[in-house]
């Protein structure tokens, strides 16, 4: 999977501040509250292509000694508008804290996973009551006490953050390979516990940005390492018990800049994938696993626009490919001829094909149908047998969960629509029964009686069926507030899942809704196409369209809708305020992409030479350069009134730099006119995702909802 804007957006988070109001700073000297909303100087800065010249007077907010960021004007910047951010929600301080308590209400603190059997252990990890971060256990298969092997907690004492990237127990199950972060900016360190012992091993490799692959018989792992532009470009082999300076580099991509490469193993963990590729060209070699080092094989050479990956089972390669059908076909090829594809399941313009999982006795695939999710098991000896997994909800998210072994009769399963809670099945391949293992618990109650969802289709300005997931209480009062989310990028389809933290609004009256807009790959790869490149202002019109569909429809009425998008979803949030600022009440931007042109321009940043197949390079095309201008949500800002809107950054963030929201506000600042709420809240210790913990994430949604009922008027 290419490094994207969109991880860590599928549920809407915010992120926390740097210093409480009227705290003590580090030399002791009390913070003022400020009384009026800091203004941005105006520093002269253009920049010129294709003939057309772009002012950009903020552009010094980019540190220019980035990623390093020492600059004392942007730091005291930066902190002069989280200063008024909290000056502005110190009044609704009551109401985040009545919230965060809700809402941790909803959490089962004591919590842990299903028990999941790999090799001789059954594996699975828990929440202990008040704690921020989980504990990793494993216990024999025959039986036994369970044993403790790896504590987040431990790993994150005394840090402001803290992320667990890889984890992977080798396959003889004597040592975990485990990466951590420990400031948001996604670069990870990885170590080795031996599990006999409980000793961490000396080995410590710097700088990873990967899965952590166990090979050569569980004597060594395959990584990769982000460069200075956070670009994982190999794929390398580190020897257990040799210097990190001796590891052997199996593989760089050293063709196409914008491409990233990964690696895994295959169904039977005989070979070693190694893959390379940007958001539409895919390129895989296979090596063995127990000789990675081997001469590897070049399973089909790159093609602009040819997606593809692959799996090995019992020496036939599987293929699922988009090369025949836009909507992906799955082939097997020879290993000796693995170029040469025969097709066993064709594309179709019903199905869209998403992946699939090789089993010792049966493989199963996985796509959508309409929408909706679709499981399907299938038969190596009788290609038309197809046994599909039934649920009885018109409208959810499924799919394939955690099955680490080959020989597999039962296969885990996540389930959830959104009224129905995080579910954890098992499916008994033998019977085709169901069995539930867990439902999500909500200590404080829930009954799902109360709610109703719906699924409606609402056309876009061009005649496009958008599809919307909505969900509300019966009670709720026709045309009363409501809430939209979407995404609408990289051919990621937000689920129509379950949150306990929207039930915060939903039980104040609201409905929330999600728009399924192009962009997003919801209804099959074309969807996913027809809202990139220079159809991208299709996304955006899709969302205006079905806010003001659901207001014709009678869920709602204009300005009593708030919305809220993240990373490329921010990027939306950007362009509909330009576009259509009267019809939204209340506006969340976090992390937002809104300086996409100048980002566009700026190879040296860490994703843009691998999101040109995604927004267009403005560098090289005319055309490019002026359809991005057209829309830049930075550089498209007028002097008009806005709607009331909080904007989310991240200091540490590699993904959306923290300079575009804060380069947008401050033009926002200088150029709207009206009084309507303009917030920044910069994240100094962490990156895209925000605060890792769980109960300080859940507190920073608290203040989301808690300016959206604000400014829509509706706070308590």
């Amino acid at each position: 999977m290419p490094f994207m804007r969109y991880a860590a957006f599928l549920s809407a988070a915010s992120l926390a501040l740097a210093a409480p109001l009227n705290a003590q700073n580090s030399e002791g000297t009390t913070v003022t509250q400020p009384t009026s909303p800091p203004t941005a100087e105006k520093r002269e800065h253009s920049y010129s292509h294709h003939g057309i010249t772009i002012s950009d007077p903020y552009h010094w907010l980019k540190d220019q000694s980035y990623p390093t960021i020492d600059d004392e004007d942007v730091l005291d910047h930066l902190k002069a508008e989280n200063a008024w951010f909290e000056a502005r929600m110190k009044p609704q301080q009551e109401l985040v804290d009545s919230l965060f308590e809700e809402m941790k209400a909803r959490i089962k603190e004591n919590d842990s996973t299903v028990p999941q059997r790999r090799g001789d252990y059954l594996y699975w990890s828990e929440f202990e009551e008040g704690a921020e971060y989980r504990k990793y256990y494993r216990r024999p298969v025959s039986g036994g006490s369970p044993d403790l092997i790896l504590d987040e907690n431990l790993l994150a004492d005394g840090l402001e953050y803290f992320r667990l990237g890889a984890f992977s127990v080798s396959q003889n199950g004597r040592y975990l390979a485990y990466s951590a972060d420990t400031n948001g900016s996604e670069r990870f360190t990885a170590r080795i516990k031996d599990l006999e012992t409980g000793e961490l091993l000396p080995d410590e490799i710097p700088g990873t940005l990967s899965g952590l692959v166990w090979v050569k018989n569980d004597t060594a792992l395959v990584y990769g390492t982000a460069d200075e532009n956070w670009r994982v470009h190999d794929a390398t082999m580190h020897v257990l018990g040799t210097p990190v300076s001796k590891d052997v580099e199996l593989y760089r991509e050293t063709q196409d800049e914008g491409f990233r490469v990964g690696a895994g193993l295959s169904a039977q963990e005989d070979w070693l994938i190694i893959s390379t590729g940007d958001n539409e060209t895919s390129e895989v070699r296979l090596v063995p696993a127990d000789d990675p080092t081997a001469e590897p094989i070049v399973v089909r050479q790159r093609q602009k626009g040819v997606e593809y990956d692959v799996d090995v089972r019992d020496g036939t390669l599987w293929v699922h490919t988009n090369d025949d059908h836009v909507n992906f076909r799955l082939a097997t090829a020879k290993l000796d001829k693995p170029g040469e594809w025969t097709t066993l399941i064709a594309g179709s313009d019903e199905f869209y094909l998403t992946d699939f999982e090789l089993f010792k006795d049966f493989y199963v695939t996985e796509g959508r149908l309409r929408g909706l999710d679709q499981i399907q098991l299938r038969s190596y000896a009788d290609p038309n047998l197809v046994k599909p997994v039934a649920f009885a909800e018109a409208s959810f998210s499924a799919g394939l969960s955690n099955n680490p072994e080959y020989d597999q009769d039962r296969l885990r399963l996540a389930y959830e629509s959104m009224v129905t809670p995080d579910s954890v099945y098992d499916y008994h391949v033998a019977t085709g029964e169901l069995e539930l293992l867990k439902q999500q618990e909500i200590p404080s109650g829930y009954d799902p009686s109360l709610y109703t969802t719906e699924r409606v289709e609402i056309a876009a300005r061009d005649g496009t069926k958008v599809p919307v997931s909505i969900i509300m209480r019966k009670d709720r009062p026709k045309t009363g507030p409501l809430h939209l989310y979407a995404y609408g990028a990289y051919g990621y389809a937000v689920p129509p899942g379950f949150s306990t933290s929207r039930l915060s609004l939903v039980d104040r009256g609201y409905a929330y809704a999600i728009a399924h807009i192009r962009g997003g790959d919801d209804l099959g790869r074309k969807w996913y196409l027809q809202g990139k490149l220079n159809e991208r202002t299709n996304t955006f019109n899709d969302f205006v369209d079905v806010a003001k569909g659901l207001i014709d429809q009678g869920y709602t009425e204009k300005g009593k809708i708030s919305i809220s998008g993240g990373s490329a979803g921010g990027e939306l949030m950007g362009v509909v305020v330009n576009t259509d600022p009267d019809l939204w009440g209340a506006v969340v931007a976090h992390v937002p992409f809104v300086d996409v042109l100048s980002t566009m321009l700026d190879e040296d940043l860490p994703l843009t030479p691998g999101e040109w197949p995604e927004w267009g390079n403005p560098i090289l095309s005319k055309q490019a350069f002026a359809y991005i201008l057209s829309y830049s949500p930075y550089d498209q800002v007028v002097a008009q009134d806005y709607p009331p809107m909080l904007v989310t950054a991240g200091l540490n963030d590699p993904r959306v730099t923290y300079w575009e929201p804060a380069k947008w506000v401050a033009k926002l600042r200088e150029v709207k006119t009206g009084d309507s709420e303009l917030l920044l809240k910069t994240n100094m210790g962490a990156g895209h995702g925000g605060k890792s913990g769980r109960f300080q994430s859940i507190y920073e949604t608290a203040e989301e909802v808690a300016f959206i009922l604000w400014q829509m008027g509706e706070a308590e």
